[in-house]
């Protein structure tokens, strides 16, 4: 699984890079016309909400599983930076490694 949260965080990288490059090329840096762009309509304006409370809800949970967890800040700026959909992906992929190498790759029911 761990190839697969990787390459789900490459994507979840790229797609979203792109399609900040295209506006931002279009809009110019503007905070205020990006946000004014996230929140354009109402189907937009869900979207953004589902993203924001998704997020939050992944760092009190990465925040929660920091003894057995990697630590979350790096994960939280990805977050911040891209998106969920490559910070998820990215925290996941960590942790199967890491699952990966205490086992000795050996896999453990969970």
């Amino acid at each position: 699984m761990k190839n697969v949260y990787l390459s789900a965080a490459i994507v979840g990288a790229a797609i979203p890079l792109v399609l900040f490059a295209e506006h931002f090329a279009a809009s110019g840096y503007n905070l205020g016309a990006f946000v004014g762009a996230v929140f354009a309509n109402p189907a937009a304006s869900g979207f953004a909400a589902d993203v924001l409370i998704s997020s939050l809800v992944f760092w009190v949970w990465i925040g929660t599983r920091r003894p057995s967890g990697p630590a979350p800040w790096p994960f939280i700026v990805l977050n911040c930076a891209i998106g969920l959909s490559c910070a998820l992906p990215a925290y996941l992929y960590v942790c199967a490694r890491r699952d990966f190498a205490v086992t000795g790759g050996v896999a453990v029911p969970g």
